[in-house]
């Protein structure tokens, strides 16, 4: 990506309304000039957003179900290649939402419906940024899922798209809409915990052995082809598509992107969001389930240098008596977690005081000398007021709080820790002004590679 593609385009006419779908280079993915079928509906303050959801697993039916019970939205249709998981998403939302959404099995229907507002994005990760940058073009919003793209080129993109085709674009990364956040934030912002050097990420989890096993037998009428999308072809395995996915490269960046990114894009926030770091280095491997059937990382350390500070990451795959924050201590308004075996804490060590946070709720601690806790700041997740702020900016067009232009530098970040490990656990230096590396073998990796019939082009 050269440094114009990571611009934003601002001050574009916006498209044209028109009944057709037009495609250009990339045809078999429609990642032409999609028509702006919605992007001319002003939408009422007391009026439903009509949302559709394109891929219906786990993760999808939670974001649904809430965003129903808790916003102004309406679910018109349910999109995913499988079957079972349309009816499984519609048993789900139904306390929610008494009228049953169409079902669809290709993407290309919702993207082309004038009856669809915003498109939530709940894919394997290399659909992200092609549906994101398709549903801009298309004229809708997006609420798509953390991390919101493959690589470092597809993030540049999607900020691009956004602006260009003036959506709202809000990724999954709900610690920025939790209130005592905020608060984390201002504090830091303040001085009052003195100058700060290091900033300490961790998520140090549980984990197991991972085998591939019997390949099964490909459902009916799935196309595997498309999952797939611009990965590289393999015969269909059951254990790929229903989750082993994150085991593997060529569909993921690792518990990295995948989970450990709700950390480092909160740490950043707190920090100021002080852009993109100057150097990157990493460690790491498979060093406790080794000859297994999983290629990333059960243990792996990346640290970051942002010129005044430097954050470095721990994340673990192994060890079984570190715990994320209890669901009673996310939720409680006068208790905070026991720090010292909290698998997802992040650490701001200022010259006077240390602060100590929980993501997804369970609050901060501020700390001196001899481990004295001089404040607190009791918090709840930010899940359901990172829905609600998403509606609420389709309907009044302001910035959200995850919007992708901000999101897009722990995504790059991320994705720097992922490409330092993956080319030998090395130390290189990073200029965002090209978005290079001082090394041949880390920019190769810029931009993944893209199946034929699945190319993303480099104009949106």
């Amino acid at each position: 990506m050269n440094e114009t593609t990571m611009k934003p385009l601002a001050g574009k006419k916006p498209v044209t309304r028109r009944s057709f779908l037009q495609r250009s280079a990339g045809a078999a993915l429609g990642m032409g000039a999609w028509t702006a079928l919605s992007a001319d509906r002003v939408i009422g303050a007391n009026e439903k957003v009509n949302v559709a959801v394109i891929g219906c697993g786990g993760r999808a039916r939670y974001i649904l179900r809430m965003m129903l019970a808790e916003t102004d939205a309406n679910c018109v249709c349910l999109c995913d290649l499988s079957d079972q998981r349309l009816d499984k998403m519609w048993d789900f939302i139904q306390p929610a939402q008494s009228v049953k959404p169409r079902f669809e099995k290709d993407y290309r229907k919702v993207l082309d419906a004038p009856d669809i507002d915003a498109v939530i994005v709940a894919t394997q990760d290399n659909w992200h940024a092609p549906l994101t940058i398709m549903a801009c073009q298309a004229g809708k919003d997006v609420y798509v899922e953390k991390p919101h793209s493959y690589c470092m080129w597809e993030s540049g993109l999607m900020v691009e798209a956004a602006a260009k085709y003036k959506r709202i674009v809000q990724v999954g990364t709900q610690n920025r809409s939790a209130e005592y956040n905020h608060q984390a934030r201002e504090i830091v912002q303040s001085g009052k915990l003195g100058k700060i050097g290091l900033v300490k990420v961790f998520n140090l989890k549980k984990g197991s052995s991972f085998k591939l096993g019997e390949p099964g037998t490909q459902p009916k009428d799935f196309d595997w082809d498309r999952w797939l999308g611009r990965a590289a072809w393999r015969p269909y395995h059951q254990q790929i598509w229903q989750g082993g996915w994150h085991k593997n490269w060529e569909y993921c960046g690792g518990d990295l992107t995948d989970d450990s990114i709700h950390q480092v894009d909160l740490a950043l926030m707190i920090m100021g969001d002080p852009g993109l770091p100057k150097s990157v280095r990493a460690l790491g491997g498979r060093y406790i389930y080794k000859g297994d059937d999983a290629e990333v990382p059960d243990v792996l350390n990346v640290a970051w240098d942002f010129g005044s500070f430097v954050m470095a990451f721990d994340m673990t795959q192994y060890p079984t008596y570190m715990e994320k924050t209890a669901n009673e201590l996310r939720k409680s308004r006068n208790r905070v977690p026991d720090w010292s075996l909290n698998a997802t804490r992040i650490e701001i060590y200022g010259q006077d005081l240390l602060m100590i946070l929980g993501r997804h709720g369970g609050g901060l601690s501020i700390v001196k000398a001899s481990n004295q806790i001089v404040d607190k700041i009791y918090g709840q997740p930010g899940d359901t007021k990172h829905y609600r702020d998403f509606i609420e900016c389709v309907k009044n067009r302001k910035q959200p709080n995850a919007d992708v232009a901000v999101a897009h530098a722990s995504n790059l970040v991320a994705h720097m820790g992922n490409i330092a490990h993956r080319i030998g656990n090395v130390s290189m230096n990073y200029d965002a002004k090209t978005n290079t590396f001082d090394n041949p073998a880390a920019n190769a990796m810029i931009k993944a590679t893209y199946r034929k019939g699945y190319e993303i082009s480099d104009k949106v």
